[in-house]
């Protein structure tokens, strides 16, 4: 079977790179994820990503067995592989720890549609996810049930889970959903109650969207 090319390897390298400079993947935290004919790369456990190198990237497949690597597969390949199953749109899964995104999911409440920019997860809101432990079969259940009908959720006392048909896509909607995250909770912080768009706007909103607002 082949192996990923150097390519895809580096891209995933540099976006993981990209997030932790930003500060969204702090002390080793978060993981990525690319498809594979085989099943996924996907980012090592308890490698900076600062050493990070495409050598260093691990091929499972959706069982979970390593294919390609010498070190061990993020604790969260469960996780990414339950996406792959479930999802066959998917190309690509963006797991960060981003502040604020991590802080709303602490008090275990998603996004609701405050903004238009929700739409891009998928749906009216982005839900948190049921709490389950790290690394857990448990926690990709829940983080696969709240991503019903959505591209994005966020992972309950934990972070944000976004995919994407392309790295890249995966990548820029974590980053919106922080964005999101951080105007909603200076919005609460302000003393200030959301006034939520409604059903027809939003509906108006995904109109709008068009071909802007599929999964990239």
């Amino acid at each position: 079977m082949p192996e990923p090319d150097l390519a895809a390897a580096e891209e995933l390298v540099a976006a993981a790179q990209a997030l932790d400079a930003l500060g969204f993947m702090p002390s080793k935290s978060g993981n990525l994820s690319l498809r594979t004919v085989r099943g996924c790369l996907i980012t090592p456990a308890a490698l900076p990503y600062a050493a990070l190198t495409p050598a260093a990237l691990v091929e499972i497949d959706l069982e979970g067995t390593v294919l390609r690597g010498s070190r061990r597969p993020s604790s969260e390949w469960r996780l990414h592989t339950a996406i792959y199953a479930a999802r066959p749109e998917a190309g690509a899964v963006v797991h960060t720890h981003s502040p604020f995104a991590t802080a709303l999911s602490c008090a275990r409440q998603g996004l609701p549609a405050f903004h238009y920019m929700i739409a891009l997860g998928g749906g009216a809101d982005i839900r948190c996810s049921a709490y389950a432990t790290f690394g857990t079969a448990a926690l990709a259940e829940a983080c696969l049930d709240s991503l019903r009908d959505r591209r994005a959720t966020l992972l309950a006392n934990h972070g944000v889970v976004a995919l994407g048909r392309t790295l890249a896509g995966a990548r820029t909607l974590a980053m919106e959903v922080e964005n999101l995250a951080r105007q909603y909770l200076a919005l609460r912080a302000a003393g200030l109650s959301p006034v939520l768009l409604t059903e027809a706007e939003l509906r108006e909103v995904f109109a709008q969207f068009g071909d802007y607002g599929r999964l990239t």
